[in-house]
């Protein structure tokens, strides 16, 4: 089945990142499929993260970004990640992954941990509370988002869009 995406869910360049970019220059740059398809990724991309944040707060009060630390803990070996491969995990700065990590110890849901064979590196650690507020969060965040990206996919398309996005070049 052959989709065309309409005017509004191409976005607009500031729904893409492109904010201040004149027309002119984003043509000139990149030809219209070029830049079709990235204005449709930034934009679906954009809507979904921003749905599934609303769903998420309104849901379980617990922000996406803090999910997905409490989600990566879950899934690490003792539910334990030094801070800076959480912060690559979770796609955060070392600093930006500091404050969050502060954020979610005050409310009880990681701990810190020093690293035995590192003196200046710490753990994160999900403790029973975060797993708990992760559990409890889980099943919405799961139907959200089937919801808001996978529903609006064939199962034949989300293979094919998983081996596209997967195919993109390596930005490490």
């Amino acid at each position: 089945m052959e989709r065309h995406i309409d005017a509004e869910s191409r976005g607009r360049p500031e729904d893409a990142g492109l904010a201040g970019v004149p027309e002119a220059a984003l043509t000139s740059l990149l030809d219209p499929a070029e830049l079709r398809a990235w204005r449709a990724f930034l934009t679906r991309h954009a809507r979904v993260a921003r749905r599934l944040e609303g769903d998420l707060i309104a849901r379980s009060n617990l922000p996406l970004a803090e999910y997905d630390v409490l989600f990566q803990l879950a899934l690490a070996e003792g539910r334990r990640l030094r801070m800076n491969e959480l912060a690559d995990r979770v796609l955060l700065s070392r600093a930006g992954m500091t404050r969050l990590v502060d954020r979610l110890a005050a409310d009880g849901l990681v701990s810190r941990a020093k690293c035995a064979s590192d003196a200046r590196g710490y753990f994160a650690v999900l403790t029973a509370g975060g797993l708990a507020r992760l559990e409890a969060a889980r099943p919405g965040h799961i139907a959200a988002v089937r919801r808001f990206f996978l529903d609006s996919y064939t199962a034949p398309e989300l293979e094919t869009l998983a081996e596209f996005l997967e195919r993109s070049q390596p930005l490490d």
